[in-house]
């Protein structure tokens, strides 16, 4: 009995290995062939088109604020404060670098 027994413990532990090993490799064979598949079918859809937020420099902003500025004062034929006209611009450019 005791040959028998052990020969069947032997063939249980074999059929068990079998077991935990072929389906662990089908896991990852899948997960590789499923990613592949997502990852191209994200690339076939096109992107959706955005605007990336670029950083306006002091530079940059100095100068829409100046141009702002000098059509204002066209706009009021070169007449009143520079100040203002110059105030104003600096509203009307902030106002469009928030809504960017």
């Amino acid at each position: 009995m005791t040959v028998k027994k052990t020969a069947a413990k032997k063939a249980a532990k074999k059929k068990a290995v079998a077991k935990k090993k072929a389906p662990a490799e089908k896991k990852v064979a899948a997960k590789k062939t499923a990613a592949v598949k997502k990852t191209a079918a994200v690339k076939k859809k096109p992107a959706a088109k955005k605007r990336a937020k670029k950083a306006v420099s002091a530079e940059q902003r100095y100068k829409m604020i100046q141009d702002a500025a000098y059509y204002l004062a066209e706009k009021a034929d070169f007449s009143g404060n520079t100040g203002d006209h110059w105030a104003k611009a600096e509203k009307q450019i902030a106002a469009k670098l928030k809504a960017k």
